[in-house]
């Protein structure tokens, strides 16, 4: 145990103390370690974990806390979760199935409370099925449709799932004050709990915030990833390797609207690869810089996907709801050009497809493609005006 000072040291914040390199990561560990035993509250705690440095070092922070605690002690469950679009940029997604399978292995092999899960998009709710399938428009800084459905809904179910079964849950997120100037506004928009570490979710009922590192910069960061070894075996090694060949940052784990303003900007570039929010995938552009050239043909189909998003040749004239709209006049006003049209999202796929076979694997699962045809076939059927919004 530590001593009085110890623990009167813990209620200052990280970035006040004189402390860096291996004793302000000690100092981390050991606030989080304090966290985890808190008498006040034995909720699960649910580690928002996108496999990018920032979560990375959240994940590594709670289990070098987990390891310093006696197995009598460790009562507090945890959750690893992390969210696949069935979208994200491939190379990020085989770098976290591989720390997935080594936490897996780790949390086994000492039984430690934890659980390593993946959350996906609804099978009805899949880029592909709204995008192919119902003809939604790519999506673009005024219509992220994509964030809601592909991110924040899965995650948020399993978060509502846990505090449905405990009364509450605890989501850790690894959210820093220097990412940027639109972070540091969100994290800053709600204060923790008096006398707390907790910050209540804005948007989850029953679900609470807790920034174990919102203090660090990202020096420290890199400083924890370079110079420490993750307690799940190997090294950093390849995740820094993965940001020198991107030169990019990370769409991290979202969770409310607010949030998701650092996915799909220039800042944060591993997220999806079909990402038409932001004007150029730098991050796919650097793995094909690295040597990596598979990547030029998902590189090409998705500037096609945002080539062809405002053409009117591949637009529906009317809305999903059938509604056009005209003034008192009987003059037709502000019109919004409705979903991508039948033959417009057949030549989607067929180019999809086209596309797979040059990268060599799946990018469309077969369900996808049995329920986009399905609703082809529903929606020709149906009169317009029974067919629901798209935008």
């Amino acid at each position: 145990m530590f001593s009085t000072t110890d623990e009167v040291m813990l209620d200052v914040p990280v970035a006040e103390r004189p402390l860096e390199g291996k004793e302000l990561w000690e100092e981390v560990v050991r606030s989080v370690r304090t966290e985890y035993l808190s008498e006040t509250q034995d909720y699960p705690w649910i580690i928002g974990f996108s496999g990018g440095k920032d979560s990375t070092v959240v994940a590594q922070a709670v289990f070098e806390a987990l390891l310093q605690i006696s197995p009598s002690q460790r009562k507090r469950h945890v959750h690893v979760v992390s969210n696949d679009t069935q979208v994200e940029s491939p190379l990020v997604m085989a770098h976290l199935a591989k720390v997935q399978s080594a936490l897996r292995e780790m949390t086994q092999t000492l039984r430690l409370p934890v659980d390593v899960v993946t959350t996906r998009p609804a099978p009805d709710k899949t880029f592909w099925t709204l995008l192919i399938g119902k003809g939604y428009p790519s999506p673009n800084q005024t219509m992220r449709w994509c964030t809601d459905r592909l991110k924040i809904q899965p995650t948020s179910r399993y978060i509502l799932d846990n505090v449905s079964a405990h009364g509450a849950a605890i989501v850790i997120l690894g959210v820093r004050l220097d990412e940027s100037d639109s972070r540091r506004n969100s994290i800053n928009k709600f204060q923790n709990l008096e006398g707390s570490n907790l910050t209540p979710h804005s948007e989850l009922p029953g679900a609470f915030i807790y920034r174990p590192i919102v203090d660090l910069t990202i020096d420290d960061v890199w400083e924890v990833l370079g110079e420490s070894l993750p307690p799940w075996g190997g090294t950093h090694r390849d995740l820094i390797q993965l940001y020198r060949d991107a030169e990019g940052g990370e769409c991290p784990v979202v969770l409310s609207k607010d949030e998701a303003a650092g996915c799909g900007t220039a800042n944060s570039r591993f997220g999806c690869w079909t990402c038409t929010v932001v004007e150029k995938d730098k991050s796919l552009q650097g793995f094909v810089d690295a040597g990596k050239h598979q990547f030029s043909a998902l590189i090409e189909f998705r500037q096609w996907l945002k080539d062809i998003r405002n053409d009117p040749r591949y637009r529906s004239f009317e809305r999903r709801n059938g509604q056009i709209s005209f003034n008192a006049r009987g003059e037709q006003i502000q019109h919004v050009p409705g979903p991508f049209t039948i033959q417009a999202r057949k030549m989607i796929l067929d180019r999809l497809i086209a596309t797979q076979e040059v990268y060599g694997d799946p990018l469309i699962s077969a369900d996808e493609i049995e329920r986009i045809q399905t609703i082809w076939a529903e929606e020709i059927s149906k009169p317009a005006t029974k067919r629901g919004l798209a935008e």
